[in-house]
C-alpha cells in the first residue's frame, strides 16, 4: 500500500512545452529475429526442458544450463506462463543467451525483453553487446522488486552502436545453485533512438519523454529504466535515473498519459528519481513546469512529488481518484553558473 501511494505519471517540461523528435532510423524497430522464440529446437536438441547445442534455438546461441519452457508447465506448485506467445526460455546459474544483429554504426538504441523470477530473491541479469570500447560497459539490471501482478515485467537497456553488426548477450550471472531457479527470457526487441536537442521553446531534452524505449504492444506493463542509468546511455534519451529503484516507461494504450503518447511513472514512491543536468545564466529567472497525473492502473490513494531545481524544491500533494484527473504544475527559480 505504501508503494500505491506514491506512483505518479510525469511529464516535465521548462518554460513550455517541446518540440517532438523525429523517429529514429533503424534497421530494427521491434522484435528481433526469433526474439520471442516461437521457433524453437528439435525434439532431438531437447533433453527434457534442456537445450542441448548452443545453437539449437534459431537466431541464437545458447551457454550453460538454457531451459525451453513452454507456456503453462509447472515447476512444483508454481504455474509458468509466458506472456505474448507460447514459448520462453529460462537461464540457469551462469547461463547466457546471445544473437547478432544489423544496425547503424554510432547509433544509440534501446534494447528491451521480459523477464520473469521463478526462485531467487536476488535475481540479476547482466546485459551486454559488443563490440565495445568502453571498459566494463554492461547492464547489471536487478530484478528483485517486480511491479507487474502477474510475475513478468519488460526491463531496458541503452547502449550505442560501434559496428554496423553487434552481438546482444543476456546473460545470468547466477545466484542460486538450482538451475530451476534462474530468470525467464521472453520478447526480445531493439529500438534506434534519436539524440534529442533542447529548443528555444524547452531547454530540457525530450522533455514530453516521447523518445524513449521500445513497448511491446500487447503487454500492459510498459518498460522499466533500471536505477543509475546515466544519459549517454540511457535507453530514456536526456534523462537520468539517480534513485535505487526503477522508473517505468508507459504508454497512451495502456495507461493515462496527460500529454502525447509517452510518459514516465514513479513506481517506487521516493525510491524513483529522474533527473536532467540544464546550463543556464545566473540571475536569469525560470520556470520548471510539469504535469503530474494518476496513471489510471487501479491505485487510488494519496500521493506526492517533489521537484528540485536549484535550490528551489516543490512538494505536491496528489489525491488519486482513478480518473483522468492532470495537475500542471511549476516552480520558479534563479540561473546558477
Amino acid at each position: 500500500m505504501q508503494r500505491m501511494k506514491q506512483m505518479l505519471v510525469l511529464v516535465l517540461v521548462v518554460l513550455c512545452a517541446s518540440a517532438k523528435p523525429l523517429s529514429a532510423l533503424s534497421l530494427i524497430d521491434g522484435l528481433l529475429p526469433n526474439g520471442n522464440f516461437e521457433f524453437g529446437p528439435k525434439p532431438q536438441q531437447l533433453k527434457g526442458t534442456k537445450v542441448i547445442g548452443p545453437h539449437a534455438i534459431p537466431n541464437w546461441e545458447t551457454s550453460g544450463y538454457v531451459e525451453y519452457i513452454k507456456s503453462g508447465q509447472t515447476q512444483g506448485d508454481m504455474l509458468l506462463v509466458v506472456p505474448e506467445g507460447a514459448f520462453a526460455v529460462r537461464l540457469g546459474d551462469e547461463a547466457s543467451i546471445k544473437t547478432k544483429v544489423n544496425v547503424v554504426n554510432g547509433m544509440f538504441y534501446a534494447l528491451t525483453f521480459s523477464a520473469a523470477r521463478t526462485c531467487a530473491q536476488e535475481e540479476k541479469l547482466n546485459v551486454s553487446v559488443s563490440p565495445n570500447s568502453e571498459e566494463k560497459d554492461w547492464g547489471m539490471l536487478p530484478m528483485q522488486t517486480m511491479y507487474s501482478s502477474d510475475g513478468w515485467d519488460s526491463y531496458s537497456w541503452g547502449f550505442l552502436a560501434e559496428s554496423n553488426q553487434i552481438e546482444i548477450t543476456i546473460h545470468n550471472p547466477g545466484m542460486e545453485k538450482d538451475p530451476a531457479c534462474g530468470p525467464l527470457i521472453d520478447s526480445v526487441a531493439l529500438k534506434g533512438l534519436t539524440s534529442p536537442k533542447r529548443t528555444r521553446a524547452n531547454m530540457l531534452k525530450n522533455g514530453n519523454f516521447e523518445e524513449g524505449p521500445y513497448i511491446f504492444p500487447n503487454t500492459s506493463w510498459g518498460a522499466l529504466i533500471p536505477p543509475n542509468i546515466e544519459d549517454d546511455h540511457s535507453p530514456l534519451p536526456g534523462w537520468m535515473v539517480e534513485s535505487l529503484k526503477a522508473v517505468k516507461y508507459i504508454d497512451a494504450a495502456h495507461f493515462a498519459v496527460p500529454e502525447g503518447k509517452r510518459a514516465v511513472e514513479l513506481v517506487a514512491g521516493k525510491e524513483s528519481a529522474l533527473a536532467q543536468v540544464v546550463k543556464t545564466t545566473p540571475g536569469k529567472l525560470y520556470d520548471l513546469t510539469f504535469s503530474v497525473g494518476d496513471a489510471n492502473n487501479s491505485c487510488e490513494d494519496s500521493m506526492i512529488i517533489e521537484a528540485f531545481a536549484g535550490k528551489s524544491t516543490l512538494q505536491v500533494p496528489y489525491q488519486s481518484t482513478v480518473i483522468d484527473d492532470v495537475k500542471l504544475l511549476s516552480v520558479r527559480y534563479p540561473g546558477r553558473p
